[in-house]
């Protein structure tokens, strides 16, 4: 743990989600965002944003391979809350010459294949929209996955220099339910139909029951740690 990240633990120590997302944005003014990709945990921490009127950015990555269910919750979440959603476009240059060389279907190949086309669709796009940025809102939870067990409620993102807060890091999927329904909380219709974890449409596929929560991205994939690299866990 580095001096910032002891700093704003203590910061937020003792505080409620809205006091805590509230103190950041106050430490951190005009340089904290937020990103989601309209899963149900990202629309909680949309909802403590939006209804509070806190000011931090909120963008998504807008790969152009996403389920129509995600279309549908994303213009809900327009509708109900009526705040921005900046969207983040992959460069039409390099998905161009992914799809002339290797045709749109590359991913299945191989694990290189697919990771190439995640850096492609996810990983440049989300480096413009952390450019500038200080502090980085996710709606990570530690039960989606025995890798995400091994973060830290606050941690120091070296690969994409700044702070990274998880605020319902410690929440059970109960309590998210829960506090979904209790607040009408606009959420992807694909979560009642066994997809706890939604990415893009190709790479993702319901779980089955007993499965890992995270058993249907990448499901081809004979890995213990599917991640696409966005929440790499090269942190100090």
């Amino acid at each position: 743990m580095n001096v910032l990240t002891e700093e704003i633990s203590e910061l937020v120590y003792g505080k409620d989600t809205v006091q805590a997302l509230t103190a950041l944005a106050d430490r951190f003014p005009g340089k904290i965002v937020f990103s989601t990709s309209f899963g149900i945990e990202d629309q909680i921490i949309t909802h403590f944003i939006f209804s509070n009127n806190l000011p931090i950015r909120v963008f998504t990555l807008e790969t152009g391979r996403l389920f129509p269910e995600t279309y549908y919750v994303w213009n809900r979440t327009l509708e109900i809350y009526k705040k921005d959603i900046e969207a983040y476009f992959p460069d039409t240059h390099a998905v161009q010459q992914l799809i002339s060389q290797k045709g749109p279907s590359s991913f299945y190949e191989s694990v290189e294949n697919r990771k190439e086309c995640c850096r492609i669709r996810k990983i440049e796009p989300l480096q413009r929209a952390l450019e500038g940025a200080e502090c980085w809102i996710t709606g990570i939870r530690a039960e989606q996955s025995d890798n995400r067990q091994g973060m830290s409620q606050i941690e120091w993102d070296n690969n994409n220099q700044l702070l990274k807060f998880h605020p319902i890091y410690d929440w059970s999927l109960d309590e998210v339910w829960s506090f979904t329904k209790a607040h009408h909380i606009p959420y992807n219709p694909l979560h009642d139909k066994g997809f706890p974890s939604i990415g893009c449409a190709p790479c993702t596929r319901a779980v089955r029951e007993g499965e890992d929560f995270r058993a249907g991205r990448w499901w081809w994939e004979d890995t213990s740690k599917k991640e696409c690299g966005l929440h790499a866990t090269e942190t100090h």
